[in-house]
């Protein structure tokens, strides 16, 4: 899916005027650029995600020449023109996302995409003003948020999805650094961090398992006092009602799960003895 033609416009709005007419829903968009994650085979059809595509690669931009796995293309590393133009295209972006009718934005920031890679040193080996220190991997990630914060109603919420963690022992982002990146979105107006962690680097080791990445969304937080978004292996009902009764998160999102049973909301709100949702006119 994508919001980079005027033609997708009136394409989302027929979705998203489809969920307002039907349901109480809200419906959100998260505008993400793939960076050097690009460019690359479908996952589930074409033998996975890490072989670039057979022909037809458009060239890819990153903060560094660092392909993100050796046989992968190598991105060019951004000028202050290719800046310019991601920010631009996010700004056109957000405001097709509204004129669409969504009712929140998410601005990705994770999993090895274009903004994810100027965050991680893994992926950022810059020497200018844009690399190096926390602060000046954060600087061009900010400089998008608040153009896009800019061009989106301020009456409506937004967030922004990051890694928490590389998951990477040696020089890898880590937690106290997801505490500080949060602390940089709050004070540039974030609403809520939807906290994932990993799939920046291929050398990532996942502490894998159910509701694996709730500490870092309970951490920040406390730490910060932003409201957190937990995700990641949160398998159902009982698990968010535990996520946020203890107070470690804020809301919950779950993709898998509703995959499964798309109905999951309203089969546990049943469960719960819960009659407050409208279940939609058959």
């Amino acid at each position: 899916a994508g919001l980079y033609r005027p033609e997708h416009v009136s394409a989302w709005r027929r979705i998203v005027d489809f969920v307002h007419r039907w349901s109480a829903a809200k419906i959100c968009m998260q505008l993400g650029h793939a960076g050097r994650k690009g460019s690359t085979r479908v996952p589930w059809a074409e033998g996975g995600d890490r072989m670039p595509l057979a022909d037809g690669n458009w060239p890819l931009l990153g903060p560094s020449p660092i392909p993100y796995e050796p046989h992968r293309q190598v991105p060019r590393p951004m000028d202050r023109a290719d800046m310019d133009a991601v920010i631009a295209d996010h700004v056109r972006a957000a405001r097709w996302a509204h004129e669409a009718g969504f009712d929140m934005l998410e601005v990705h920031m994770a999993h090895g995409y274009l903004l994810s890679s100027f965050i991680s040193p893994l992926s950022n080996r810059r020497d200018d003003a844009y690399g190096g220190s926390l602060a000046n991997r954060m600087r061009f990630p900010l400089e998008v948020w608040d153009a896009v914060r800019a061009a989106w109603p301020a009456d409506r919420p937004m967030s922004v999805r990051i890694s928490a963690t590389d998951w990477v022992d040696d020089g890898g982002l880590t937690g106290d650094d997801a505490v500080a990146v949060a602390r940089m979105l709050q004070a540039h107006g974030c609403d809520i961090v939807d906290v994932s962690a990993g799939q920046t680097s291929p050398a990532a080791r996942p502490d894998y398992g159910r509701m694996f990445q709730v500490p870092f969304s309970d951490r920040i937080r406390h730490a910060v006092g932003i409201p957190t978004m937990a995700v990641g292996a949160i398998l159902g009902a009982d698990h968010v009602n535990t996520v946020l009764a203890a107070g470690r998160a804020d809301l919950c999102a779950l993709a898998r799960p509703h995959l499964r049973d798309p109905y999951l909301t309203f089969h546990a709100a049943e469960a719960y003895g819960y009659a407050g949702l409208a279940w939609p006119d058959p």
